[in-house]
């Protein structure tokens, strides 16, 4: 196929007119430089997308490739029409790029997903906008600021998230459902066994549960807590802890709130 979509662009380009004569004025030493640029653009965009990809982000590989490969391509564009047309008046071969920059905000928000106080996708938008930089600067012919800016960025996503994910985020956000029997002091006793953990309470949800409506001595309450659990308390530890205070009270954690 896209050997059939080659020869097709050469023949529309050789029997267009004037098609022959545009082919013999082509500087294929420029021709090959920006394929090139093309290139670098593709690797480095890549390089940052698999990062992401590795993560299952919504913006992996082909997303970051794609980006850096276009932003390339307008930086080419944008120079090959200065030096065509800057005769003619006033003409600035940033303007395209600066719509570049501007326009990812699309992609950008298209990775950022938002539930009640969980954030993801933050960091992906950062690095589409910052490789569709990369691109640009390829596309400029700086390609040893392109090549040192991508190897930054990727041990920013890669090294700095494991070492911040350890050393620097000292609570993981979650929300855990306690089903219990509805009696007076429960949520304080659940309460007291968080604290000793040095848990803090979020925001405390709560809803009647009953499957047999006759039967009121045997009323539950569904209560959910979301929780700023420190990283050095064992998730399993803490339900094991909550679930001793009555062997009626059944406890899951129903969402791991990470912002990414």
């Amino acid at each position: 196929m896209l050997i059939g979509v080659v020869i097709l662009f050469v023949a529309i380009f050789i029997w267009f007119p004037n098609g022959r004569e545009r082919i013999n004025n082509i500087n294929f030493t420029d021709y090959l430089e920006n394929v090139f640029k093309i290139l670098i653009a593709a690797i480095l965009g890549g390089l940052i997308g698999l990062e992401r990809g590795n993560k299952n982000r919504p913006a992996g590989l082909r997303t970051h490739t794609l980006v850096s490969v276009g932003a390339c391509i307008v930086m080419i564009t944008s120079f090959d029409i200065f030096e065509r047309y800057h005769h003619l008046g006033n003409f600035d071969p940033a303007r395209l790029g600066a719509q570049v920059i501007s326009g990812i905000g699309f992609l950008g928000a298209g990775t950022i997903i938002r539930n009640g106080i969980n954030v993801k996708g933050l960091t992906t938008a950062a690095s589409l906008w910052v490789v569709a930089c990369i691109g640009l600067t390829v596309g400029s012919g700086m390609y040893l600021i392109s090549i040192s800016a991508a190897i930054i960025v990727y041990f920013t996503l890669f090294a700095l998230g494991n070492f911040e994910l350890r050393h620097m985020m000292k609570n993981s956000n979650m929300k855990i459902n306690v089903l219990t029997k509805d009696k007076s002091g429960q949520i304080g006793e659940i309460g007291n066994v968080l604290g000793r953990l040095n848990i803090k309470i979020a925001n405390i949800e709560i809803q009647r549960y009953n499957e047999n409506e006759n039967d009121l001595d045997e009323e539950e309450i569904l209560i959910t807590f979301t929780l700023m659990v420190p990283y050095t308390v064992n998730t399993d530890f803490m339900l094991e802890e909550i679930k001793r205070l009555d062997d009626s009270i059944d406890v899951e954690v129903c969402e791991n709130l990470i912002i990414t």
